[in-house]
């Protein structure tokens, strides 16, 4: 006999006030094992589809562990320092940038922008502060990143966790399925199942997008010389996953940046906006229809409300946690709409007598 529906709601309440308590108080604990267990799950449908190849698990994970370690070592020597090198250059920049649009206000509508005016000032303190915070951001990311025990988390317990639970991610997942409730398994599947699926289009699709649309414009913007192309390039691609977004705050990164290194010279300026013009077109009309799909069900109202409010509440690692909550949220809401849609508080009598 199953338990009363109060008592089922009284333990899976308690269980989801532990996971927040939990996240809450261990959050920097937490952290390596949460972007351990990311990186298993977006790895596990390559180890499978190389099992199918006629691989065992210990090969397959054996050989995405060593190509994922080709590519770090590219990446740390390739890219990361020129990343740094143009970040901290353009943050030195900001009030040159600034004083420039000053004097061109300045020249052309002296009697808005004199000394003394309000927008002057303003756009002083704009450069002033976008030099000291972005500075103290800059320096305060690169020695907490940087330090010894974060390095020994990022670069060994981070990869040790994601090679072991991408080693046994299938029998964990038969293990938990195992501890499933009886009455209530079925249901759990198909939730579990929606949930892995938004997830996997989102994570995994969206993700491939926003690496592929990233290196597209870093590369398009270095190949016709824009300053701190790399960088805009990666602003552009990380913020992709929100519809529209990533290309509106980069192009007009890309095209202001273009405007000063470019003025006069209008068919680089034209290039720098045909660049985010087409990656539009790969976007809305290859990337996302091919590698995320047509209906993901994640709102990107709903991702920056979750990414705001687990943010503030659970710092970094309430960022990272963000997005599958708000999957599991969205999909479980979807479950009991439905479920409202076909009960008697929504259908009442009439649903009834129509049957």
């Amino acid at each position: 006999m199953a338990l009363p529906v109060r008592d089922q709601v009284k333990y899976w309440g308690i269980a989801v006030a532990v996971f927040f308590v939990v996240l809450w108080l261990l959050g920097d604990v937490l952290l390596p094992f949460i972007l351990g267990g990311a990186i298993a799950y977006v790895l596990d449908p390559i180890a499978d589809r190389l099992e199918r190849l006629g691989l065992n698990r210990i090969l397959s994970v054996a050989v995405i562990a060593l190509v994922a370690t080709i590519a770090f070592v590219l990446l740390v020597l390739l890219v990361i320092p020129t990343l740094i090198q143009q970040a901290a250059a353009l943050i030195d920049a900001a009030p040159s940038y600034i004083a420039t649009i000053q004097t061109w206000l300045t020249e052309r509508f002296p009697e808005l922008v004199d000394s003394e005016s309000t927008i002057r000032k303003q756009l002083t303190a704009i450069g002033e502060m976008v030099q000291s915070k972005g500075g103290q951001l800059f320096n305060g990311v690169l020695t907490s990143a940087l330090s010894l025990i974060n390095l020994i988390i990022l670069l060994v317990v981070v990869p040790v966790v994601a090679f072991y639970l991408l080693l046994d991610w299938d029998n964990m997942v038969a293990r938990i399925d195992e501890l499933l409730p009886r009455d209530h398994a079925p249901i759990i599947r198909q939730i579990a199942g929606d949930i892995d699926t938004t997830l996997a289009s989102f994570i995994r699709g969206q993700g491939t997008v926003c690496l592929s649309l990233g290196i597209y414009y870093a590369l398009g913007l270095m190949l016709v010389g824009l300053n701190f192309g790399l960088v805009v390039g990666f602003i552009a691609g990380l913020i992709t996953f929100i519809p529209y977004v990533g290309a509106l705050v980069g192009g007009v990164l890309a095209v202001g940046l273009a405007l000063f290194q470019f003025w006069g010279d209008w068919g680089w300026i034209a290039a720098v906006a045909g660049i985010f013009a087409f990656g539009q077109f790969l976007e809305g009309n290859i990337l996302t229809p091919k590698l995320v799909g047509g209906s993901v069900g994640l709102h990107p109202v709903w991702l920056l409300f979750a990414l705001s409010v687990f943010g503030t509440l659970f710092g970094f690692v309430g960022m990272l946690v963000a997005v599958p909550i708000a999957a599991i949220l969205g999909v479980i809401a979807r479950f009991a709409i439905a479920q409202y849609k076909t009960g008697r508080l929504y259908t009442g009598f009439a649903g009834k007598n129509k049957d």
